[in-house]
């Protein structure tokens, strides 16, 4: 089992940043993919990042540019840096860890609001 807290989802103005963390527990040895996804209201959860153990990334094409996804193995922690915060990136964003066996574990979510 892993266990995954967020935290620093806020509200910002359009063209601010915020910094979401993930730290994991439990049988952190076993995960290889940590991530985030965001779902807004009224829309299908979507990916927004993905690094893998050995530090390779994937963007979606609409943070490409602006947001970061960053980890620390050391304290399985995953981060993301937004920038350049835009009103549709008002969702909420889940972190994500996926084991070497191809299983799945989510967060509670935290919230992001960006105002225009």
């Amino acid at each position: 089992q892993v266990q995954l807290v967020e935290s620093g989802g806020g509200l910002v103005q359009a063209g601010g940043s915020l910094r979401l963390s993930c730290a994991a527990s439990g049988s952190i040895f076993s995960i290889n993919v940590m991530g985030w996804y965001r779902q807004a209201p009224g829309k299908q959860r979507e990916l927004v990042a993905i690094i893998t153990s050995g530090g390779s990334t994937n963007y979606a094409d609409s943070v490409k540019g602006r947001f970061t996804i960053a980890r620390d193995n050391a304290k399985s922690t995953v981060y993301l840096q937004m920038n350049s915060l835009k009103p549709e990136d008002t969702a909420v964003y889940y972190c994500v860890s996926t084991t070497r066996g191809a299983r799945s574990y989510w967060g509670q979510g935290t919230q992001v609001t960006v105002s225009s």
